[in-house]
C-alpha cells in the first residue's frame, strides 16, 4: 500500500524509491563493459544532437521508448520480478534502438563511427550478461509478449505502435535505465547502499536537464 501511494504521487522520489526493491547484486564482470558504454554515452549530445538536423526523429516501436517510468510500472505491477529479467529486456530493447540509429546514418555521416563503436561495446556487454545468466531460463509470459512485439516484421506492426523520437532522446533513455538497472557498477563507494539508485539516477537526469549549448 505504501509503495502504491508513493507511485501515484508521480514525483521523482516515488519513481526512484520503487526501483531498489528489484535490485540484487550485479555480477562484477558486467561493470567494465558497462562503464565503457557509459564513457561513449557521455558524448551522445555531440554525436546524436549536434550532427543531426533540428527536430530530426527516428521511427521506433513504442516498446523501444524504454524509460525509467517503464521500470517503475513493471516493478509495481509484477510482484516478485527478478532484476535480471528487466536487464535482459534492457538489452533486447536497446539492441533494436542502436540498429535503427545506425540504419539511418549514411556511411560518411560524422556520427556513424560513434554509433558503430557504441554498438560494438553494447554487444560486448551483452555477451558478458549472457554468460553470467546462463542458469536463468524462465521468462515471464508478459515479457515474452514484449519481446515478440519487438521482433515483429515492420510491415505487420500497426501504425499506432510506432513512435518518432530523436536519436539523443533514445540514448538518454538508454543511459538512464542502464544506470538504474546496473546501479552497483555506477555507485559512489561512500554512498549508502539503499541510496545508490536514487543518487545516480537523479544525478544523470539533472545533468541532462541542463541547457545545451
Amino acid at each position: 500500500m505504501v509503495q502504491l501511494s508513493v507511485f501515484l504521487l508521480g514525483g521523482l522520489t516515488g519513481l526512484f524509491l520503487l526501483v531498489p526493491v528489484l535490485m540484487a547484486p550485479t555480477p562484477a564482470s558486467m561493470c567494465t563493459p558497462l562503464k565503457t558504454i557509459n564513457d561513449s554515452l557521455s558524448h551522445r549530445r555531440r554525436y546524436m544532437r549536434h550532427n543531426f538536423p533540428i527536430n530530426y526523429t527516428i521511427k521506433v516501436h513504442q516498446r523501444e521508448v524504454f524509460k525509467l517510468s517503464n521500470i517503475s510500472r513493471m516493478s509495481l505491477h509484477m510482484e516478485g520480478l527478478d532484476k535480471w529479467v528487466l536487464q535482459k529486456l534492457w538489452f533486447q530493447v536497446n539492441q533494436g534502438v542502436l540498429k535503427k540509429i545506425i540504419r539511418v546514418l549514411p556511411e560518411r555521416h560524422p556520427s556513424r563511427p560513434y554509433a558503430a563503436e557504441l554498438e560494438r561495446r553494447f554487444r560486448d556487454a551483452e555477451g558478458v550478461f549472457v554468460q553470467s545468466h546462463q542458469a536463468e531460463q524462465e521468462i515471464p509470459e508478459s515479457f515474452q509478449h514484449i519481446w515478440d512485439h519487438l521482433t515483429d516484421e515492420p510491415e505487420i506492426v500497426h501504425e499506432s505502435s510506432w513512435r518518432y523520437v530523436s536519436p539523443k532522446s533514445l540514448l538518454d533513455n538508454f543511459c538512464h535505465t542502464m544506470i538504474c538497472l546496473f546501479s552497483e557498477c555506477f555507485a559512489d563507494p561512500q554512498a549508502e547502499q539503499h541510496d545508490v539508485d536514487v543518487s545516480h539516477c537523479s544525478k544523470v537526469r539533472k545533468k541532462d536537464e541542463k541547457p545545451e549549448s
